[in-house]
């Protein structure tokens, strides 16, 4: 068993948890947040997880932002401002904020803070979960060959002459296979490799990390304005601190219909596009048009970005549909860094709860699917009665 830390440096997350860490703190200062983990998959954890994941988390609490991580911060992330810069660099991370339990061979996981400290957890201890994981169940050893798969599949993606990015920190093999994976994109897969969500890796190989917002940014805000107004007030607060610059709505908090009925005509002007996670890509695809052409919008100067699950196979089906009608991008997370020929796992952490003000509210997700809601059962069922769906 190697004992080296898993995560080795601040920026090894995906690139919105540092650009909702700034929002947070500009206007959601006092904000505070409990997450929780979900196997999703029901994977059976080995003997003592627990004790050797505690191990790794507690490694975290020396990681600090360098000066040299700065500066390219400064360059490549302009839209994080010098305010933003000077927490980070003070920034730690707390291993008292997250408890772990094993029972047997299933892990419970749960996360309590500021909403400004907690938020950075949930992708780097998905990583070391998934690392250690392969680790302990002696599935570490793979072959290079493996590895050549994503080739493979690059050129595939190249043939369909597709604009794609690397979304896939969360559920990797292993950081080795993540370096090696992004580092086949760059050498194979220029001009239509956009970038990693990955900032440390973009970092590591001077380009600019992409991403802008998660679930949990209008989750949050279901909790402190109520759930039929969050979509909107979330993307307003986003543009209020961005000034139209990360400008991709996210689409499938509250459903995907729910986030058209707050997708105004100023907000459907001025945000760039969207996001879409869940669901059949081609309905959305096409609701997404007749949205724009309702407020006579020309599709084709905006985008969406789909990054639910995807291979070549289905990238194909979509960029075909959308060709000529809207610009269509490709985030590919799980399927570049844990496509070695082993199970990959099925997991996720969520905010649960927040605490804009004074008590706790439970927070729930609503995806276009079932299976991608979060939340317990009886706050799923009152949310659908809520918003009528």
């Amino acid at each position: 068993m190697n004992n080296s830390s898993i995560v080795s440096s601040l920026l090894d997350n995906d690139f919105y948890k540092f650009t909702m860490q700034n929002a947070v703190i500009k206007l959601f200062p006092l904000a505070k947040a409990k997450y929780e983990f979900i196997n999703r998959g029901r994977h059976s954890f080995p003997k003592n997880f627990d004790k050797i994941l505690e191990e790794n988390l507690n490694k975290m609490a020396y990681l600090k932002l360098s000066e040299e991580e700065r500066i390219y911060l400064e360059k490549n992330c302009p839209y994080l401002d010098s305010s933003y810069l000077d927490f980070l660099k003070k920034y730690q991370y707390n291993p008292k904020e997250v408890n772990i339990f094993q029972k047997g061979k299933n892990i419970q996981m749960y996360i309590e803070g500021l909403w400004s400290s907690t938020i950075l957890w949930e992708v780097p201890l998905m990583a070391i979960i998934s690392e250690l994981y392969y680790r302990l169940t002696g599935a570490e050893k793979i072959s290079e060959k493996k590895i050549k798969y994503n080739k493979r599949k690059i050129k595939k993606y190249k043939k369909l002459k597709v604009r794609i990015g690397e979304y896939g920190t969360r559920r990797r093999y292993s950081y080795k296979v993540h370096k090696l994976v992004l580092k086949t994109l760059i050498e194979e897969g220029l001009p239509f490799f956009m970038g990693s969500s990955n900032v440390h890796l973009s970092h590591i190989f001077s380009i600019k990390p992409i991403g802008t917002q998660g679930h949990e940014w209008i989750m949050f805000h279901a909790a402190k304005y109520g759930l039929n107004i969050a979509d909107r007030l979330a993307m307003e607060n986003w543009l209020n601190i961005y000034k139209g610059k990360l400008g991709i709505a996210l689409s499938d908090t509250y459903t995907s219909p729910i986030f058209f009925k707050n997708f105004n005509e100023k907000l459907s002007n001025l945000f760039k596009g969207v996001r879409h996670d869940s669901g059949d890509p081609i309905f959305f695809a096409k609701e997404t048009i007749k949205h724009y052409k309702k407020f006579k919008i020309n599709p084709i100067r905006k985008k969406i970005i789909f990054s639910d699950n995807l291979d070549p196979c289905k990238v194909a089906s979509i960029s075909s549909f959308c060709k000529n009608k809207i610009n269509a991008y490709f985030g590919i997370g799980t399927n570049f860094t844990n496509d070695v020929g082993l199970p990959s796992m099925n997991m996720v952490i969520k905010m649960v709860k927040a605490l804009p003000e004074e008590k706790w509210i439970s927070v729930v997700k609503l995806s276009n699917v079932k299976e991608k809601s979060t939340g317990k059962k009886n706050m799923i069922f009152l949310a659908k009665k809520i918003l009528h769906i």
